[in-house]
């Protein structure tokens, strides 16, 4: 099968080109051309490569954990109507015998594939967390960290366990980090009560970044710089960012621009209320209300989010006075080079899948290509 998609403005991995057409052939890229003198139509006025959501608990009324065979499915169109070409449904803190479920439905649903947005792999958060910064996983199922549970992990995704969060200053957990890394699993960290020096170990592990930077974790100070500060100056931390404007302050996403602009992957971490009204919902089997798009506990504290990746985006040009290409990155390029698939996602180049989005001008998704077709 051979796709053509025209386009006034296209965001290659070189930057942006004008009135380009691309050539798909069986779901790759296989030329971009300057558009033929006369021709009218344009299917895309900004065609962008796809977005990559690492972080995703749920949305329009479903939850990743949940048993019901279809919730996948339905997340995956969800976030192709969002922009989003590929993703990583992410488990929470539960019973181990939950997440090993969790995990193999993932599992079967990335071997099988489907409609919407492929997935990719699976990101377990919790349970080997610590009660500070717990944010809204309980801590009374937080495990210690043990190789064989690990193995046993690893082994109920069928090896598609992508990322693994674990909290730095636990007993085991450099061990941990080491032999993660050796099975080809990514490590962040968060939901921790870690010093700047603990997380700086972790780094020097191998662990790869901060989950939702400032949100579950040391902040900054002046004189003990915590998680946030390792994350900020070392240039090996890949930081997530939930760029809602509430999970953290439009300056603090600018200030994280100024430091970091290279290494920040926009994520949603957005739950089972996302794209649904107000109301009272779940997570990690706890009761949430939403108002106004925020969820938080009965304490008060946020719950996950309700955001879309493209709105991140176009509130990172808002607040941080950055490029539409810089921001488009964070949530494209930057997730495929911690995946280390930007071979094959994350650009628009010759070679590479056709995981494309169609934008108008003021950034809002119009169409979603996944492996060149349209999936909205």
């Amino acid at each position: 099968m051979t796709q053509i998609i025209r386009a006034r403005h296209v965001l290659t991995g070189q930057g942006w080109c004008y009135d380009r057409l691309l050539r798909i052939e069986e779901g790759i890229i296989t030329a971009i051309e300057p558009i033929p003198i006369g021709t009218p139509f344009r299917e895309a006025e900004l065609l962008c490569p796809a977005y990559i959501d690492l972080h995703v608990h749920g949305g329009d009324g479903v939850d990743v954990m949940d048993c019901d065979p279809g919730a996948l499915d339905r997340l995956a169109i969800f976030k192709a109507q969002q922009g989003v070409g590929a993703w990583l449904p992410t488990t929470v803190t539960a019973p181990m015998a939950e997440i090993h479920q969790a995990l193999a439905r993932i599992a079967q649903r990335c071997q099988s594939g489907g409609p919407g947005a492929t997935v990719l792999g699976s990101y377990l958060e919790g349970p080997f967390f610590t009660p500070t910064n717990r944010g809204a996983h309980p801590a009374a199922l937080f495990q210690e960290i043990d190789r064989n549970e690990l193995d046993r992990l690893i082994a109920a995704s069928h090896q598609t366990l992508r990322i693994v969060a674990l909290a730095p200053e636990k007993p085991g957990a450099l061990e941990a980090i080491t032999y993660l890394k050796q099975r080809g699993v990514l490590v962040m960290l968060g939901h921790s009560a870690a010093t700047w020096a603990q997380t700086q170990q972790a780094l020097d592990a191998g662990a790869d970044g901060l989950v939702h930077c400032f949100n579950g974790m040391t902040g900054l100070h002046h004189r003990e710089p915590g998680m946030v500060g390792a994350g900020l100056t070392d240039d090996r931390a890949w930081l997530e960012l939930i760029a809602d404007g509430h999970h953290v302050h439009p300056s603090i996403l600018a200030l994280s621009c100024t430091c970091a602009s290279r290494r920040i992957i926009l994520i949603t971490d957005a739950m089972r209320a996302a794209g649904m009204p107000d109301g009272r919902y779940d997570i990690c089997g706890c009761a949430v209300d939403m108002k106004q798009g925020v969820v938080r506990t009965a304490e008060g504290g946020l719950a996950g989010s309700t955001l879309s990746l493209d709105a991140a985006v176009r509130n990172m040009v808002q607040f941080c006075d950055i490029s539409s290409e810089e921001a488009i990155k964070m949530a494209s390029l930057h997730p495929a080079k911690l995946l280390g698939i930007d071979d094959e996602l994350g650009t628009i180049d010759i070679g590479k899948r056709g995981n494309l989005i169609a934008l108008d001008s003021h950034l809002q998704v119009e169409k979603t290509w996944v492996n060149g077709i349209v999936t909205i």
